[in-house]
């Protein structure tokens, strides 16, 4: 069995003959590979964890408001970045290409509605509020590409670069790759390319923890602070309520904090997600993994752990230059194993969030639940494409006729996993407004103009094809069969 540095030197023998990465994704690589090896992990003892005081976690609601006057606001603004992290694919929904070029509502990608919110404020302010995109080896060609496979439909049509799409409007886009580091052979931890496996699934993009390490060696962050640009705000694209907040980047520059992580409560249907504690002097993420398992159960049920991280961060960019050029990011490792052509292997990540340990001032921020809407799965897709939500200004509003604080809860079966299988189950998209919750399984299909309340459940029997027929009213109702939509 070779020792743990025996491995390291045969690892980096072999990563310098990968001539499809950089020296600082070769370097990167080996050094991540080399702490997981080591056994290196954050040790949290349960009895030095403290609830963050409303200093380390502010309550959104105790903000200072924004400076007045629109000059005030645009120098504001010109301090501000956006960054998306977009290198995930919509696999979870059936599509080959980038999710963020999913279409959302009204014929617009999740793309088109960042561009159109960034290009509202610039053109209300007259700022300027850069987009970045950091793209996956995955991702990069579809999404810089006239055309790709799109998810709806079978057949390959032409959509318009984004960035050539909006080469003439009032924003600037730009776009950069993560690392791309080869997978690990568990047996004898060599590179799966090395071992002949020379495509895409010889590789991995090693979490979004290395949007810091790859915003310096991409050079964008040395040209965004050239410009003057003190903060970044990243968040995933897929995030619907991940939008420029004024308030929360007012109160960061006034305090001069290097780093914010957006929390928000939790609900029943929030099972991941890590929360903020107070430990050692220093706010810091929690995971569950990070939990013994004798305090597993106290960690799920204590009050002070009911806020969870959304994952919309705000940082200051010479923070970032500091802590990346002193090798200081040493984010938890999260080991991912998987299995290629019957190889086990195993890909190792780090998640962005844990990196406020690190910076200085770093603060978490309780926000309104509104600033959490992410599209996992059609089930949130159907929330968003419905009367639930409105669209104005590329920012997707939730309709004040709800009048319960909470979404509808909905569960649908398999046969509307896929997008393309979902949009054509529906004729048109329900009316959800009063609903509670909409349980869906077998062979269903909704006709047009239906409004769903309270408490559905339509459960179609095996082998048997259901229609709701246009302009139904669902209340309170279990469907198993047609002779049940009209029985009062």
């Amino acid at each position: 069995m070779a020792t743990e540095t025996e491995k390291i030197t045969n690892l980096k023998s072999s990563v310098a003959g990968l001539n499809q990465i950089s020296e600082n994704e070769k370097s990167g690589f080996v050094n991540l590979v080399a702490r997981y090896l080591s056994g290196e992990a954050q040790h949290v003892e349960w009895s030095k964890i403290q609830t963050p005081t409303d200093k380390v976690v502010v309550p959104y609601e105790t903000l200072a408001p924004t400076p007045d006057g629109a000059e005030a606001t645009k120098s504001l603004l010109d301090k501000l970045v956006v960054l998306k992290l977009n290198g995930g694919l919509g696999t979870t929904m059936g599509c080959t290409g980038p999710k963020s070029v999913i279409e959302v509502r009204n014929g617009l990608t999740f793309l088109d509605l960042i561009v159109i919110q960034i290009e509202s404020l610039n053109t209300k302010y007259g700022c300027n509020v850069p987009l970045l995109l950091m793209n996956s080896f995955n991702t990069h060609d579809d999404t810089q590409k006239a055309s790709y496979l799109c998810c709806f439909l079978p057949q390959f049509f032409l959509l318009p670069l984004i960035v050539e799409k909006y080469s003439n409007s009032n924003i600037e886009i730009h776009t950069f790759n993560q690392s791309q580091y080869p997978r690990l052979v568990v047996e004898d931890f060599q590179p799966l390319p090395c071992k002949g496996q020379t495509g895409k699934d010889g590789w991995y993009p090693p979490g979004h923890g290395d949007v810091f390490p790859s915003l310096m060696n991409s050079g964008k962050l040395d040209a965004l602070l050239a410009k003057g640009k003190e903060y970044v705000f990243v968040a995933n694209s897929d995030n619907l309520g991940a939008i420029v907040d004024l308030k929360i980047l007012h109160h960061l520059v006034e305090n001069k904090n290097e780093y914010c992580m957006e929390v928000t409560p939790k609900t029943l249907a929030d099972v991941k997600g890590g929360t903020l504690i107070s430990y050692e002097g220093k706010v810091q993420l929690l995971e569950i993994a990070q939990v013994a398992d004798e305090h597993v159960n106290e960690f799920k049920s204590i009050e002070k752990f009911k806020i969870f991280n959304t994952n919309n961060l705000w940082v200051n960019l010479n923070a970032i230059k500091r802590l990346v050029e002193a090798d200081a990011l040493k984010m938890e490792i999260i080991p991912n194993p998987k299995e290629v052509d019957g190889v086990k292997v195993l890909q190792l990540e780090t998640a962005a969030g844990a990196a406020i340990r690190f910076f200085e001032n770093a603060i978490g921020i309780n926000v309104p639940r509104s600033r959490f809407l992410p599209v996992k799965a059609t089930s949130d897709l159907l929330l968003v494409q419905s009367d639930l939500y409105t669209l104005t200004d590329g920012f997707v509003i939730r309709n004040k006729a709800r009048t319960n604080p909470a979404n509808p809860s909905i569960e649908l079966g398999p046969e509307f996993k896929k997008v393309a299988s979902f949009l054509g189950r529906f004729k048109s998209i329900p009316s959800i407004i009063e609903l509670d919750n909409l349980k869906v399984s077998g062979d269903v299909w909704f006709g047009a103009n239906i409004i769903l309340k309270g408490n559905v459940t339509v459960n179609a029997k095996p082998g048997v094809k259901l229609e709701i027929p246009d302009g139904v009213v669902l209340e309170n109702k279990t469907i198993s069969g047609p002779e049940d939509i009209l029985e009062k």
